[in-house]
């Protein structure tokens, strides 16, 4: 992300040793790595949640593209033929579109 050598990296010791001073430095030091831990937590966080995010809305697109499919294939289908019964005669399954005829009994 940021692009810091070494040379920066001194430059940075050598003006907090004077700002701070030799006694204070090692625990802001600690406190300032504390810090850019919880930072780069936060951010991983952040990032894998909006991936996610990104990952959910991709399979709702996918979900309804399917759905439209779906839904296509079905009108495109011809129409299911009559089914002529006899007097008296009962319908015992329900004619679906996967179903081409219909059992009857007696």
């Amino acid at each position: 992300m940021f692009d810091v050598g070494f040379s920066e990296l001194v430059l940075i010791a050598v003006v907090a040793l004077v700002v701070v001073g030799p006694e204070r430095l090692p625990k802001v030091a600690r406190t300032v790595g504390a810090l850019v831990g919880r930072m780069r937590n936060y951010v991983a966080t952040v990032k894998g949640e909006v991936e996610r995010e990104m990952q959910l809305e991709d399979l709702k697109k996918l979900q309804q593209e399917i759905h439209a499919q779906q839904i296509h294939s079905l009108d495109i289908q011809q129409p299911l033929p009559p089914v002529q019964m006899k007097a008296g005669e009962k319908v015992t399954k329900k004619l679906t579109r996967s179903s081409k005829r219909t059992k009857v009994a007696p």
